[in-house]
Order: C-alpha cells, then sequence, then structure tokens
C-alpha cells in the first residue's frame, strides 16, 4: 500500500509541475521600427507585452539592448510603463553609425523579439565655420572711400569759381 501511496503522490508532483509552468508566457513587440534614425538622435519604439498574446501585462520593466554588428558595441535601455497596461517607452539613442540590431526583453519570461540588422547613418561632419569676410569687408570700405572722394573732388570742382 505504501508503494501505491508513494508512486501516486510522485505522479501528482509531476502531473502538477506541468500545470504550474502553464500560462507563463507572453508576447512583446514594438513600433515604430527605426528607419530613419540618425545618430544622437532619440528613438522612442512603443514596447507591447501581451501575456498568452492578448492579455496586456503591467508591472514589467523592459529592456531595449542595441548592438553594433561591426564593432560589438552595446547599449541598454530600460523602458517605462505608459498609462496604458501593457504599453511601454524608451528613449533609445544610437551612439555611432553602422549596421545595429535591437532586442527587446519584455521583463517576463523568455519573451524577447529581435530586429535587425537596419541602417544608422552617421552624422555628416559639420561644415567649417566661416572665417569673418575681413577681405570683403576692406574691399567694400575701400571702394566706398572712393566712391567718398570721387563725390568731393567733383563737388569742389562745381565750387570754384570760374576764372575770368
Amino acid at each position: 500500500m505504501r508503494y501505491l501511496v508513494t508512486l501516486f503522490v510522485v505522479a501528482a508532483a509531476l502531473a502538477l509541475s506541468g500545470v504550474a509552468q502553464a500560462g507563463g508566457w507572453a508576447t512583446v513587440g514594438f513600433s515604430p521600427l527605426p528607419d530613419g534614425t540618425a545618430v544622437g538622435e532619440t528613438w522612442a519604439p512603443e514596447i507591447t507585452v501581451l501575456q498568452h498574446g492578448r492579455t496586456p501585462l503591467g508591472g514589467l520593466s523592459p529592456v531595449v539592448t542595441i548592438r553594433n554588428d561591426s564593432s560589438g558595441e552595446e547599449r541598454s535601455f530600460t523602458a517605462i510603463e505608459t498609462v496604458e497596461t501593457g504599453i511601454y517607452s524608451a528613449d533609445v539613442v544610437f551612439p555611432s553609425g553602422g549596421d545595429w540590431r535591437a532586442v527587446v526583453e519584455s521583463g517576463f519570461g523568455d519573451s524577447t523579439v529581435t530586429y535587425g540588422p537596419f541602417a544608422i547613418e552617421p552624422v555628416p561632419p559639420a561644415a567649417a565655420p566661416r572665417s569673418f569676410p575681413t577681405l570683403r569687408i576692406a574691399l567694400v570700405a575701400l571702394l566706398a572711400l572712393a566712391g567718398v572722394a570721387a563725390l568731393g573732388v567733383l563737388r569742389t570742382r562745381r565750387l570754384t569759381p570760374a576764372s575770368r
């Protein structure tokens, strides 16, 4: 009899452990895609976490991790919950150009989504500051002085009495 009770307890424990694991999954998605985001700009993906793919799941701390394919550089950004349950927002900034991938971990079990690679364009080098146009100003001033001098000469010729 003890053998049957022990066998029943072991079988029940094994059966219930499967039930305890059931329901422990969620889907995670995000939008918009980072297309058109430049280096230093903020990409703000809206992350949606749905338990069983249907019910919005609140109280989590999803993490967005970006990884540069060339350099291996990684940055992580924690998302915060919005006023809408199951919707989270992160402010992601790409530190350099190149091909990047994004991994969003929901914070609930192993539910993640990976996207990429996508290209982040490097910031074009800033145009060299224009030097102060001293040569132009000097030329304009010289022409203005020449004009004033020419007017002065013409005016004095008119005021000079004619010799008789």
